[in-house]
C-alpha cells in the first residue's frame, strides 16, 4: 500500500515537470519579447457628462401670456362674407341610441308602458 503511495506520488511528480517547464518558458521579461515595447490596452473613453437639470417655470394665473403666444396681428373683418363654421355638427346618433333615450326619458316621467311606446316612436323618428 505505500509502495503505491510512493510510485503515484513519483508519477505525479514526473508528469508535471514537464508541464511546469511550458509554462515557465511562455513568462516575457519586463522590457518585453525580443526588446519589443509592451503595447498597453487602450482604455475607455471617459463618460458623457449627466444632462443639466432644469427646474421649469410654473405659469401664474395672473400674469399675461408669453409674448409667442398673444396675437399681435389684427385680424381683418369684412362686412360680406359671414366667418366659416369651425367646428362641425355631431353626427346624428344611431336609431337604437335614440329609442333607448326615448324609453329612458319616459320612464323618468313616469308613462306607462303603451304611453312609453308611442312616446318613442314619435321621439325617436324625429
Amino acid at each position: 500500500m505505500i509502495v503505491m503511495k510512493r510510485t503515484a506520488f513519483a508519477i505525479v511528480l514526473a508528469l508535471s515537470a514537464p508541464v511546469s517547464g511550458g509554462a515557465q518558458a511562455q513568462l516575457y521579461p519586463p522590457g518585453g519579447v525580443g526588446a519589443q515595447p509592451v503595447i498597453p490596452f487602450p482604455v475607455a473613453p471617459p463618460a458623457p457628462p449627466p444632462p443639466p437639470i432644469v427646474v421649469p417655470t410654473v405659469p401664474q394665473m395672473n400674469s399675461p401670456p408669453p409674448f409667442a403666444l398673444q396675437n399681435t396681428t389684427p385680424g381683418v373683418v369684412t362686412q360680406d362674407t359671414p366667418p366659416k363654421p369651425v367646428l362641425k355638427r355631431d353626427r346624428r346618433p344611431s336609431f337604437s341610441d335614440r329609442v333607448a333615450r326615448c324609453l329612458d326619458d319616459g320612464a323618468a316621467w313616469g308613462l306607462n308602458p303603451n304611453q312609453r311606446a308611442a312616446y318613442s316612436r314619435q321621439c325617436a323618428n324625429q
